[in-house]
């Protein structure tokens, strides 16, 4: 089983996150930065299926050099090896343009070895954008079962992937043939934590780095320019004020309520 994971490294939610004044797209220099948690889930899903069977899990990341530091994460979890695409000309890219990038990755990966199955989180933790994996699975052609609180694989010739996608209102089933993509949630697992020999092992794990010429994109088709959505302008939010101190001098119920219903809160 040739398992694909997509991860991306973005901003701390600790950190104080902002803006890059020269062209209003997300500071990910200047700010401390992580593997997104949501994609940690994706790597231990993928990590448990092969560890029922048998293959190798790729993990593969779009971004700057500190991206690297996801990819990273993954590896000492137990992830195999690891792609990082990074070119100066991706910056600025929207979800279109990401999801080019990672099928002409996943495209590249299969060269050698056919991909089974392509495994991501159900969104990135920074821009909480959903729609990359399905856009993914158009452009290589697969079908894509997204949001997966379960997963079962069936390895075999012809195999299949199975999910269970929790609804509001019901529980879906949903198959789908191998090859195939497939989104998971924050409720399919527990992600392990790097053991001290995951991670000296992990630096003797191979890392190729690729740009878009390796991948045959031509840059024009990526970046800010090519974005069919942008920033136009940002605001710091304000510090948070002093909040008003009532003493209790026998009306303090009463004051709070008062609080409360001017604010609408109540």
């Amino acid at each position: 089983m040739n398992i694909v994971v997509c991860v991306k490294y973005v901003p701390d939610a600790q950190a104080e996150r902002t803006f890059n004044a020269s062209d209003n797209t997300t500071d990910r220099e200047n700010v401390d930065g992580l593997l997104s948690e949501l994609d940690e889930y994706a790597v231990e899903e993928a990590l448990k299926i092969v560890e029922a069977g048998e293959g190798e899990v790729t993990v593969l990341t779009v971004g700057p050099d500190a991206a690297a530091d996801a990819v990273k994460k993954a590896l000492q979890m137990g992830a195999h090896k690891g792609v990082h695409v990074g070119d100066d000309a991706i910056h600025g890219s929207d979800a279109i343009a990401t999801s080019l990038v990672l099928a002409e990755a996943i495209k590249k990966i299969g060269a050698d070895s056919a991909v089974d199955l392509v495994v991501t989180g159900m969104a990135s933790t920074d821009g909480t954008m959903g729609v990359v994996p399905a856009m993914v699975a158009e452009r290589l052609g697969l079908p894509a079962v997204t949001f997966a609180s379960e997963l079962a694989v069936d390895g075999s010739t012809g195999g299949s992937v199975t999910i269970r996608r929790d609804g509001d209102a019901s529980t879906q089933t949903i198959t789908a043939t191998l090859p195939a993509l497939v989104s998971v949630t924050d409720q399919i697992n527990e992600p392990r934590y790097p053991s001290f020999k995951g991670i000296m092992a992990a630096k003797k794990k191979p890392v190729e780095r690729w740009t878009l010429a390796d991948l045959g994109i031509d840059a024009a088709q990526v970046g800010l320019d090519a974005a069919w959505t942008k920033v136009d302008s940002f605001t710091a939010r304000p510090p948070r004020a002093q909040g008003e101190i009532v003493a209790d001098e026998g009306d303090g119920g009463r004051r709070l309520a008062a609080f409360l219903t001017e604010r609408k809160f109540v």
